[in-house]
């Protein structure tokens, strides 16, 4: 497997230069942020990223990510244009050197919190998630300030696509996706990019959103949608253990040689939709994270993988979520679990 880290770019405090002492760790994972979705990217800020990469002694590879627009999630009549210049951004990456674009397919929202901050005994604090609070707040009746929420729709524009998506439903999100896998993933082959869609976080309905990248189920519908091996995974699972019923080292193991990347963090289920996100160990949560590393490797997997969201230690503030030192923790960890079963293997 080869080891990588998040960086948000020049402004991110968790500089290139820190994340090139953390021991095995060979790339970043990227994205430009100075454009709107649907927008297309530059070359220069492509090569921006890569050049700075470089420098560092760090490769960029993986991108996380292009974001989808929700007009192709729609399939309003503007949506054959945007893909078109999603298109334009694959073959621009590929020509970069990009290997790997993990992209999501999730309405509004790519992932959601009900606490930013939650206090854990050991001093930390974490992202966390209860369903009471979530749904306790009405997005058209209240301020919604739920930690993933976009805040840049206003309220009229909210209320327009809850009442879209509640009109579309999960049939036809799924054939907006096809719409768009059969359109992107051959301009992804032709590039040299694997494209590797992110699990719904939580993976359940919410505020009569539909999601529908959330289980076994589901994911088999999905990979056969396209089924090159192009069109492939990320496999987080923070997002898909916030649902025990979802197996992950049988998916794991299941589905190995269509996993290109791999968010590995651990979460602590505390009740019926509720978790707090935990240190990366297995013995720290309610993830077999040995058991899901062992069946990827069992399985011949050497794609990307990165530390997820990480805890608030030692003092340190910053992006939550996004700090260095749990990360900088949860990647040594992860180093040390990966070369431990490879050459016991």
């Amino acid at each position: 497997m080869k080891l990588t880290f998040r960086w948000y770019g020049e402004n991110d405090p968790v500089t290139l230069k820190k994340i090139r002492q953390i021991p095995k760790m060979t790339g970043i994972v990227s994205a430009v942020y100075d454009v709107a979705p649907g927008g297309v990217w530059s070359e220069e800020s492509i090569m921006k990223i890569k050049n700075a990469a470089e420098a560092e002694n760090l490769e960029f590879e993986v991108v996380e990510s292009v974001p989808v627009p929700e007009d192709i999630k729609l399939g309003s009549k503007n949506a054959p244009e945007l893909i078109d210049n999603y298109c334009e951004n694959v073959t621009r990456l590929g020509k970069a050197g990009v290997k790997c674009i993990c992209y999501n397919f999730m309405p509004v929202f790519d992932w959601l919190r009900s606490e930013l901050e939650h206090q854990q005994s050991d001093g930390a604090n974490a992202l966390a998630y209860d369903e009471n609070t979530v749904l306790g707040m009405n997005p058209l009746t209240s301020e919604l300030s739920l930690p993933g929420w976009d805040a840049s729709y206003s309220k009229e524009q909210l209320k327009g696509l809850l009442q879209k998506y509640e009109e579309l439903g999960e049939e036809k999100l799924w054939n907006n996706m096809q719409t768009f896998l059969e359109a992107v993933i051959p301009v992804a082959k032709k590039a040299g990019i694997n494209m590797a869609i992110h699990p719904d976080d939580p993976p359940w309905g919410m505020f009569g959103l539909p999601r529908i990248i959330t289980c076994e189920k589901n994911y088999d519908r999905f990979l056969n949608i396209v089924p090159e091996s192009e069109n492939g995974l990320t496999f987080c699972t923070g997002s898909l253990g916030a649902n025990p019923d979802n197996d992950l080292v049988r998916m794991a193991d299941k589905y190995a040689d269509r996993i290109h990347f791999v968010h590995l963090r651990n979460i602590k289920i505390t009740g019926e939709r509720r978790f707090e996100e935990v240190g990366h160990p297995t013995d720290c949560g309610s993830i077999d994270m040995f058991g899901i590393a062992k069946a990827l490797v069992d399985r011949g997997f050497d794609g990307y993988v990165r530390p997820d969201h990480g805890r608030m230690i030692w003092g340190e503030k910053g992006r939550y979520g996004y700090g260095l030192f749990d990360r900088a923790l949860g990647a040594t960890y992860l180093a040390g679990l990966f070369e431990a079963i490879e050459k016991l293997k």
